[in-house]
């Protein structure tokens, strides 16, 4: 796989992004492990007015350059927090609301000490900075449990899909929600999948968390198996300053299963 160079394309091109014509403050959505921008489709545009929305895909989702992945560089959270600041500054953004789901909400608190300058809000949409439980610590799984679901994942990535997304979207009543994550999990690339996962629930963020400067919401469903509301307290406790919003919804996807809550949410902190 090549090695990313911004002389292959602009980071524009490479990470599929969409502007919106909004001329207010810049805010960017950022999508979870297995998703990509659509992911936002219910939530981004009643934004994208007052706002200038950018939505993109992070290298190895949707619509973005395969070619651009490089393994070397996607093995932590800073080679995707590396893309989020290029892009920031590529459309020179300063002191814009950074949205994030799932893992990009630790992106995001990368993104927030390396380059305050570029948001000066932070939306922390179902975060977990550690999956994995530990002394003190509830994270939802133990470690057998985590390499269980990625030995899964190597051995059987279609059943994988199948078998995490009920369990990721929650909301059995309805299962058009799976049905739609399922297949967004298996439109990526197996092997870029692969690897994310395990960066993604691998990942011990919590020393990210502490002072930021930036204004910080996190959002957290009264129910969600991967990030059990204690995760979003946990995360709250650990940013000084912060504020926690629980919905009343289920799962680990609110920005699907419960975008008007999602939207309101977001609205009365920025």
């Amino acid at each position: 796989m090549s090695d990313g160079s911004p002389s292959q394309a602009t980071v524009l091109d490479t990470l599929n992004v969409r502007i919106s014509a909004g001329t207010g403050r810049t805010m960017m959505f950022a999508h979870g492990f297995g998703c990509d921008q659509n992911m936002w489709r219910f939530v981004a545009p009643d934004f994208a007015t007052d706002f200038r929305t950018i939505l993109f895909d992070h290298v190895g989702a949707g619509g973005s350059d395969l070619g651009a992945y490089d393994a070397d560089k996607y093995d932590s959270l800073d080679g995707y927090a590396d893309d989020v600041i290029e892009l920031a500054r590529t459309l020179d953004v300063t002191n814009g609301v950074f949205v994030g789901h799932s893992v990009s909400a630790m992106i995001g608190l990368v993104v927030a000490r390396r380059a305050p300058e570029l948001f000066s809000t932070i939306v922390l949409v179902s975060p977990s900075p550690c999956y994995i439980d530990d002394i003190d610590y509830t994270g939802g799984f133990t470690r057998d449990e985590i390499d269980e679901l990625l030995q899964f994942l190597d051995s059987n990535p279609m059943g994988w899909s199948q078998a995490m997304a009920p369990v990721i979207m929650g909301n059995p009543d309805r299962p058009e929600l799976s049905e739609e994550l399922a297949a967004s999990l298996c439109r990526t690339d197996p092997e870029i999948a692969k690897r994310l996962a395990r960066v993604t629930f691998l990942t011990d963020s919590r020393g990210d968390l502490g002072p930021i400067d930036a204004d910080v919401l996190v959002l957290q469903c009264r129910e969600d198996a991967i990030a059990p509301p204690g995760v979003g307290a946990y995360v709250q406790r650990a940013i000084p300053g912060s504020r926690l919003v629980t919905l009343d919804a289920v799962g680990h996807c609110p920005n699907l299963s419960a975008p008007a809550s999602t939207i309101a949410a977001i609205r009365a902190f920025v």
